[in-house]
């Protein structure tokens, strides 16, 4: 996937778990949760809709090195196959 695909999926989950939201007003250094206003039941079915959008694993662990949209596509970049 390019990087433009895993940002359109991600703005794309963002959207459907949070219809509310703007996905597309967020800049690459944006924390996502503060910026789109999404509490942590949300950000957690964001989470599960990415692993099985994309099939990878994001553990608990590694939740901390997700919160912006720079540190996301990067983390899905390095967990491609």
């Amino acid at each position: 996937m390019t990087e433009a695909d895993i940002k359109t999926t991600i703005f794309q989950l963002l959207k459907r778990i949070a219809p509310d939201t703007e996905p597309s007003t967020l800049g690459p250094t944006d924390n996502i949760r503060d910026t789109l206003g999404i509490d942590s039941f949300d950000a957690l079915q964001f989470i599960i809709a990415l692993n099985e959008k994309l099939g990878i694993e994001i553990p608990e662990q590694d939740y901390g090195k997700t919160g912006t949209l720079e540190q996301l596509i990067a983390y899905i970049k390095t967990k491609e196959r």
